[in-house]
């Protein structure tokens, strides 16, 4: 759906049932890891050009047990193709909807921020003649002082 001014909210009920959905999720995922950057590095990866490797592979093993060493177990390896295939899928539609909360988040806050924008200009110049406005303008200000100041390039050497 192309983006449009998004105008929506949820409540308290809905934000809770959101949560408690991604708590479930978690549950019933009792088994997921956090590896560490030097971790992901060394792991053996399985990507999505690696897939009809891995089941041809298990297909092999269950084709020919007899080839396998004793200490090979083609149970543990059928459950972890069940398991990284399912977790592939799982994880596509989680990688979706995190892409689409993340890219609503985005647009809401740019209107939110030109929503801030257009108020900061009428209490700035509200504050011209309306008594206590002042100080409400010159904290809103702080945020395009600290902005100016990130984009205010070097003075050249002289």
């Amino acid at each position: 759906m192309p983006y449009q001014n998004i105008d929506a909210s949820l409540s308290p009920a809905d934000v809770k049932a959101v949560k408690d959905a991604f708590d479930t999720v978690l549950k019933k995922l009792p088994f997921l890891v956090n590896l560490t950057p030097q971790e992901r590095k060394n792991i053996f990866k399985a990507g999505p050009d690696s897939v009809s490797f891995v089941q041809n592979a298990l297909t092999a093993a269950q084709d020919h047990p007899d080839i396998l060493p004793a200490s090979f177990s083609t149970k543990e390896f059928k459950n972890d193709v069940d398991l990284f295939t399912i977790l592939t899928e799982l994880g596509t539609i989680a990688a979706s909807v995190a892409s689409q909360m993340d890219d609503t988040r985005l647009a809401v806050g740019g209107e939110a921020m030109q929503e801030a924008t257009q108020v900061y200009n009428y209490v700035k110049t509200a504050a011209k003649t309306t008594p206590g406005l002042k100080p409400v303008a010159d904290q809103l200000g702080e945020r395009f002082k600290k902005a100016k100041a990130k984009k205010k390039p070097d003075s050249p050497a002289e």
